[in-house]
């Protein structure tokens, strides 16, 4: 871990700045990859070398919160036709989406905003929250706010770990 951090150091701030914010928005794409890890690394370098905390959460927040409304926006055109026919239709049948809108119809903002707390989960809900046609008024401060929350206590985290 100790040549990782000697070689993380020698890589200029703005690099690792682009690379933690990018792998954190990577999450809403590739799901097995959570956003967490970069966050709190981020936070770490932060603890044991000089980059600045806020940057690290403002860059991985901004990244992993444009991924998610780019994936929900992009559900929300091509998500209803997706899971109707093709691979999609395998995925969901159509009962499914019917009681899915139905749980967002009822519990969208609350569900959404909870959901950003769990690694896995968190990338999937803006696919099926925009297949379901819900209005971003329901979608983007949830994820906002509580990714904002989460990271927030994830640098911090890293933080204290890496001073130590």
């Amino acid at each position: 871990m100790g040549e990782f951090i000697v070689w993380m150091n020698r890589l200029p701030d703005a690099v690792i700045y682009v690379g933690l914010a990018l792998g954190a928005g990577l999450e809403n794409f590739v799901p097995a990859l959570p956003a967490d890890t970069f966050v709190a690394l981020g936070g770490f370098l932060a603890g044991a070398g000089d980059l600045q905390a806020e940057w690290v959460l403002l860059g991985t927040w901004l990244c992993n919160v444009a991924g998610a409304l780019l994936v929900f926006r992009m559900s929300h055109l091509y998500g209803p036709a997706f899971f109707e026919r093709g691979l999609g239709r395998h995925i969901l049948r159509p009962h499914q989406m019917q009681r899915m809108t139905q749980f967002y119809d009822r519990w969208g903002a609350p569900a959404i905003f909870f959901s950003r707390f769990l690694p896995g989960v968190r990338a999937i809900v803006p696919v099926f929250a925009g297949a379901t046609h819900q209005p971003a008024s329901k979608v983007v401060l949830p994820i906002a706010i509580a990714s904002a929350i989460w990271y927030g206590g994830l640098v911090q985290i890293g933080l204290v770990a890496g001073r130590n």
